[in-house]
This record gives C-alpha cells, sequence and structure tokens, in this order.
C-alpha cells in the first residue's frame, strides 16, 4: 500500500487596510512562509498628510494615491482583494468583505486589523454635509471643488453681502491638518489667484480657523504654536480659539464662546478637522475578545498589539490604545513592521508569550504653516522656520511610495513655492456633487429594501414616494451647501 505525502497548508495572514500600517505590514511579510491576502476599502494606498495639497492644487491624486496591485506586484506571496470589511469573526477565523453587491469571506490564521480612522463630529454627524472632512481622496477633490467654486461664484456676483460669504473659508480645528490646510487656502487666494479675476479680488479674501483650544497646534505648544500662529496671522488667516461650533448649514456657521455668548459666521465653503473617530470594527472586536474601547473607539490592546484571548490578532495604527500613543503614520508603521515581525517569529515556533513588547521609537512630528516655513518637534529638539521646512520636505519625500511619486512630488512642490502656478487647479460639478448625490442614493436605497420587507404594500410605497420626493427636492439645496 503506497501513502501519499500531503503538504501542509501555508499559515495565512490577512492585512485588513491599504494605510501606512497595512501596507507596511504587508511589505514585511513578503518574505515570510505565508500567503498573505491585504483587504482594503480602496484600490490604492493613501498618503494621506499631504491629502491637504490635493486639496489646495498642489499635487495630483496620483502623486500621494499610487496603486497598492501596484506597489505589491514583486510579492508573489500576497494577494490583494478590494471590499470593505464589515464583519469579522475571530472564533471562525474569517473576515467578510463586500463591494457593490459581491460579499466575500476570507479565512485566515493570523490576522492585522488596520482601518483607520474616519472623521468625527463629535455626534453632530449632520455637520458633515455642509462641512465635509480631509480623509480621503474624495474628500480632497470635493474641497478643491468647494474652495475654487466659491471663487467663480463671487465673481459673478454683484452682491457684496454675498461676495463676503463666498469667500470666507473657515476651517474648523487648528490641528496640524487645519493648520496646514488654512495656511494654503490663504496663499492660493493671496498668491495663486492674484489678479485672476476682474470683479473680485481674491487677496481679500477672508480665511478663519476655529479651535476650541488655547492655542494653534497645542500638541506642540510652547513657542512652536507661537510661531505657528505669528506665521498664519501674517499670512492673513483669522484664528479664533475657545469656540466651540453649535450649528452648520449651507450659508454659515453657529459658534459658542466659552461665556456661553453664541455668534455666527457667514461663509459657503466650510471644512471640518476637528476630530477622529476609529473604524466601526474595533466595537466588534473589543465585543468578541473582551478587550477595552476608549471614547474615540479605539482596541485597548495588549502590549504585543494583540487582542485579549487572541495572540494572532493584532490591532495596529488609529485603532489601537496603548501608551496614549499619538495618532501619528509612524505610530502605524511601526505597529505594521512589528506585528509581522511576531508572526514571522510565531511561525519559526516562538511562544506568543515570549513576544517583547512593542516599543514606539518617536522620531518626531511636524506640520507646515506655509512655503519655506514649518514647526517641527524631536524629542527636546524644536525647529521652526525655514529649516523645519527643509527637514519637513526631507521626511515627506523619505516616505512617499514610488520613485516617480518622489520625483513628480519635488517638480509640483518646486513650481507652487518658487513661483505662483500650481497645476492641479482643475474642478468639476461632480466632484463637488457626488459625495452628497451617493448618500441621497444609499439612503434611497435603503428605503427601498426597508419598504419592500415590509407587512404592507401601502407602506412600502409609501416610503418610496418619500424618498423620490426628497430626492427630487435636494438638487437646488446641495448645489448651495456645495457650492
Amino acid at each position: 500500500m503506497s501513502v501519499e505525502s500531503v503538504e501542509a497548508a501555508r499559515h495565512r495572514v490577512v492585512v485588513i487596510g491599504s494605510g501606512f500600517g497595512g501596507l507596511f505590514a504587508a511589505q514585511a511579510l513578503g518574505r515570510t512562509d505565508a500567503d498573505v491576502t491585504l483587504v482594503a476599502r480602496t484600490t490604492h494606498h493613501l498618503f494621506q498628510p499631504l491629502l491637504y495639497q490635493v486639496a489646495t492644487g498642489i499635487l495630483s491624486v496620483g502623486d500621494i494615491a499610487p496603486a497598492t496591485r501596484m506597489v505589491l506586484r514583486k510579492q508573489e506571496n500576497t494577494q490583494v482583494l478590494l471590499g470593505e470589511v464589515d464583519h469579522i469573526d475571530l472564533e471562525n477565523g474569517t473576515v467578510t468583505s463586500q463591494f457593490l453587491e459581491r460579499r466575500t469571506t476570507t479565512d485566515f490564521d493570523s490576522l492585522i486589523v488596520s482601518a483607520g480612522a474616519g472623521q468625527s463630529y463629535f455626534g453632530n454627524d449632520h455637520f458633515a454635509e455642509f462641512a465635509p472632512g480631509m480623509k480621503t481622496i474624495d474628500d480632497a477633490l470635493e474641497l478643491r471643488g468647494r474652495i475654487l467654486g466659491a471663487f467663480e461664484q463671487a465673481e459673478l456676483s454683484n452682491d457684496p453681502e454675498e461676495q463676503a460669504r463666498l469667500l470666507t473659508f473657515v476651517v474648523v480645528g487648528a490641528g496640524p491638518t487645519g493648520v496646514e490646510l488654512a495656511g494654503q487656502i490663504a496663499e492660493l487666494s493671496r498668491r495663486t489667484l492674484k489678479d485672476t479675476f476682474r470683479h473680485i479680488d481674491s487677496t481679500r479674501a477672508r480665511v478663519v480657523l476655529l479651535d476650541g483650544a488655547s492655542d494653534v497646534l497645542p500638541v506642540y505648544g510652547g513657542k512652536l504654536s507661537k510661531k505657528a500662529r505669528k506665521t498664519l496671522e501674517g499670512l492673513g488667516v483669522e484664528i479664533q480659539l475657545g469656540a466651540m461650533v453649535t450649528g452648520v448649514d449651507a450659508d454659515g456657521l453657529t459658534v459658542k464662546e466659552k461665556d456661553g455668548t453664541e455668534r455666527r459666521i457667514e461663509s459657503q465653503c466650510k471644512v471640518w478637522s476637528a476630530g477622529v473617530a476609529a473604524s466601526p470594527l474595533g466595537k466588534q472586536l473589543a465585543a468578541q475578545s473582551g478587550a477595552g474601547i476608549d471614547r474615540a473607539g479605539r482596541v485597548e490592546v495588549l502590549p504585543d498589539l494583540s487582542l485579549p484571548g487572541y495572540p494572532n490578532v493584532f490591532v495596529i495604527g488609529d485603532m489601537m490604545s496603548l501608551d496614549k500613543l499619538p495618532g501619528l503614520a509612524q505610530v502605524a508603521m511601526q505597529g505594521g513592521k512589528y506585528a509581522a515581525k511576531q508572526i514571522a517569529a510565531s511561525l519559526e515556533g516562538q511562544d506568543p508569550s515570549q513576544r517583547p513588547p512593542f516599543k514606539y521609537f518617536d522620531k518626531g512630528s511636524m506640520a507646515t504653516i506655509s512655503r519655506f516655513s514649518a514647526v517641527a518637534k524631536v524629542g527636546k529638539l524644536e525647529i521652526s522656520g525655514f529649516l523645519g521646512w527643509i527637514a519637513w520636505l526631507f521626511i515627506h519625500l523619505l516616505y512617499l511610495v514610488g520613485f516617480s511619486s518622489k520625483m513628480s512630488t519635488l517638480l509640483s512642490w518646486a513650481q507652487a513655492f518658487f513661483s505662483a502656478g500650481r497645476n492641479e487647479m482643475a474642478a468639476t460639478e461632480q466632484q463637488v456633487f457626488a459625495r452628497i448625490a451617493i448618500e441621497r442614493l444609499r439612503h434611497h436605497e435603503n428605503s427601498r429594501t426597508a419598504g419592500n420587507g415590509s407587512a404592507t404594500e401601502q407602506g412600502a410605497a409609501g416610503t418610496d414616494a418619500a424618498a423620490a420626493t426628497d430626492n427630487s427636492d435636494s438638487s437646488p439645496a446641495d448645489r448651495k451647501a456645495a457650492g
């Protein structure tokens, strides 16, 4: 009797997310004896720190968002699947994702969850219709259309009050993203668009930076915050601190001061960069593992970034809560590499109980304020002004994925910083209105589904009629909101 040998199945690793944590984890697993599957809701890896430069016409989408498949094409053990993960079953070792109408279930032996974070409106999600966030390529392109569209509408208007509203840009949140965005909108209006209109003066555009904190860039503190504030004010940015947004609509927003008084700012173009919330997958993981979860929805992981009772499941990046680590790209990168290293060690027989704890090496943080001016903090070393800007340029070029992206970005920066020109100034109506249209379409489809499952046809017809009425009446309001 002959006995056939059966080759043992390879270890299956699933990585959720193609951001910094997910991509670096997948790359680190490239030479391991495992089959790696990366599941992501987008086809690209997004270099999010430079997203605001897409919104303000400096960089193209391709500069900061290479296709994930192209980045990982030489890793023969790695497969990329497109789909948004909506369910994780820790007990059975499966991940379920959806792309359009297709649902896919992927088995895993080890799992790395790096699904990132979205914009948080602190319980006021309805603000998003009139004040989009800055987390995705779609967000950046929509914002570019809103900014440029506001100038175009102002050029067509003969009403001074309407012009003032159209030329008032409000950025909510004075963290790095808000500061960088406010600075670039100011430079866009005062340098790039100068003398391009005949009926309005773009240099008189009003840029307002709002925050409930007592200073801009509060995480930097001290002289760096003061330096950033002074630079912004030199650009003409109005900084309003100690102010909380209590209402947002198509024509402006309501602000509440510390003393309780409220005031209104008339503005068509508003941007929200005031908070983040971890992926809802965090709640699933916490419920199944018994792990804690913080106010931002981040999972409280063990020192080795794993979940209680599941040493084969790692949570990294913006989804994890450990030792008050900040939500920075470097934390995600290092976490991804660490998790991959632990999986590789376990394949070689290492006991999970012998893992060394994750140690974050702080390489510093930085934010650019305007051309030739940035702030950077590396340990106790603080740099600002031109030297900070040089450091910012070098670090961001270093971590861009792909040689071609680095070169095209460098050329775009040379044009934007050493002249008034910006190559990426095109905007379309679809970019501005697509998000709201898609959200209304989903609402309509959900209403139809609920109606079809109801007990009476009358109830279903009523739901469809209400949705259709809402859809037909939405266009003027949407156009006014989006501008």
